[in-house]
C-alpha cells in the first residue's frame, strides 16, 4: 500500500511537471523536452525563507535573509541549501531603494565524486534595484539583481542576471489576506570554466499562493513555487522542475 500510495503520489506531480514542461517549451520556442526523456528529473521540496527589513537613520537600510532548504521529501527529506544573505540599501524615493549585499551559499548532499564532497560553497556580492507601487487594491514589486559568485571548485567569477515581477491582490472580504503571483528568471551572462555555470538561461521560478497580514511587522506567504532548471550538462535544454512548497516569513522593523 506504501509503495502504491508513493507511486500515485510520483504520477501526479509527472503530470504537473508535464504541463509546466510543455507550457514552458512553447514559450521557449518549441524546444521540447521529448527530446531527452532519460534526462528530466523532478524533486519535491520544501523552502522556507525567513526576511527582515530595518529602516535606519538617513534613509539608510539594513536586510537580512536565512533560507533554509529541504529536498527529496517524497523520500527521505534532508536539507539541500543553506542561504545567509545580508545587504545595506538606500531608499532613493518612496517607491524605489537600491542595494548592495552578499550572500554566503552552503550546498549539501550533492551528488559528486571523489576528490570531491558532498558539501560546497559559493559566496556572491550582488547590486539591486527594489521598486515597490502601491495601487488602491493592488501592489506589485519590481527587483532586479546582479550577482558575481566565487563557487568551489570552479575558477573564476561567474556572473548572474535575474529579475522578479511580484503582484498582490487583497481580498475584499478578508483585507489581511491576499493572493499572490511570481515570477523570477535568472539568466548567466559568462560561461565560467570547465565546472561552472554557462552562459545562457539558468532557471525560472514561478510562484502562486496567498499573502497573510498579521501586522504591520509581520506578515508570511504560502503558496506552491516551480523551479525550473537549465543543466549545462544538456546545452538549450531545461531538464530539472522542482515542485515547491514554500512558506516565505517577512518581517518589517
Amino acid at each position: 500500500m506504501q509503495r502504491k500510495g508513493r507511486n500515485q503520489h510520483r504520477r501526479k506531480w509527472g503530470l504537473m511537471g508535464a504541463i509546466v514542461a510543455l507550457a514552458w517549451s512553447l514559450l521557449a520556442g518549441g524546444e521540447s523536452f521529448a527530446q531527452a526523456p532519460s534526462t528530466f528529473s523532478q524533486d519535491f521540496r520544501l523552502w522556507s525563507p525567513v526576511f527582515m527589513t530595518m529602516k535606519l537613520p538617513s534613509s539608510f537600510l539594513a536586510y537580512m535573509e536565512v533560507q533554509p532548504r529541504f529536498a527529496d521529501l517524497d523520500e527521505d527529506g534532508h536539507i539541500d541549501q543553506l542561504l545567509l544573505r545580508p545587504a545595506i540599501g538606500y531608499q532613493l524615493t518612496e517607491n524605489l531603494s537600491i542595494w548592495q549585499g552578499y550572500a554566503w551559499v552552503g550546498n549539501y548532499n550533492q551528488r559528486h565524486t571523489p576528490p570531491q564532497s558532498p558539501f560546497f560553497d559559493e559566496s556572491r556580492i550582488y547590486q539591486q534595484v527594489l521598486y515597490t507601487r502601491k495601487f488602491e487594491s493592488f501592489k506589485i514589486v519590481s527587483r532586479t539583481r546582479l550577482e558575481e559568485r566565487w563557487i568551489e571548485h570552479v575558477d573564476g567569477t561567474a556572473v548572474r542576471f535575474r529579475t522578479m515581477l511580484r503582484g498582490q491582490y487583497p481580498l475584499p472580504m478578508a483585507p489581511e489576506w491576499a493572493l499572490v503571483a511570481a515570477d523570477e528568471i535568472f539568466i548567466h551572462l559568462n560561461t565560467v570554466g570547465s565546472r561552472g555555470p554557462e552562459a545562457g538561461f539558468d532557471q525560472n521560478r514561478f510562484f502562486i499562493g496567498v499573502n497573510r497580514t498579521f501586522s504591520k511587522y509581520f506578515n508570511m506567504d504560502v503558496g506552491y513555487q516551480n523551479q525550473l532548471l537549465n543543466s549545462r550538462s544538456i546545452p538549450n535544454l531545461a531538464n530539472q522542475m522542482n515542485h515547491m512548497i514554500l512558506f516565505q516569513f517577512f518581517i518589517n522593523i
